[in-house]
């Protein structure tokens, strides 16, 4: 079982950034970090594989926030991008 955070961003919709608790945002590249614009906590999660999350597969979540210390979940396929348009 892992602890984590759960944050969403000002830029994006439906983004959100998974990071080990306590560990704080110090893993996650600066560029990346940008692309939220500023971050909100959403909520902490006890993760484990017998858990499911409702986007993502929950094991994925827990190989990545071990091995690079975040994990990013994307908006749905279905959502677009059009500030993009301006």
């Amino acid at each position: 079982m892992i602890s984590c955070d759960i944050y969403k961003g000002s830029k994006k919709a439906e983004m959100y950034l998974y990071v080990p608790s306590g560990s704080g945002l110090q893993d996650v590249p600066e560029a990346l970090l940008t692309t939220f614009g500023d971050l909100a906590l959403v909520m902490n999660l006890q993760l484990s594989t017998s858990r499911k999350l409702a986007r993502v597969d929950v094991a994925t979540v827990i190989e990545e926030l071990r091995q690079q210390g975040f994990y990013l979940q994307m908006p749905p396929s279905s959502w677009t991008d059009t500030s993009a348009k301006d």
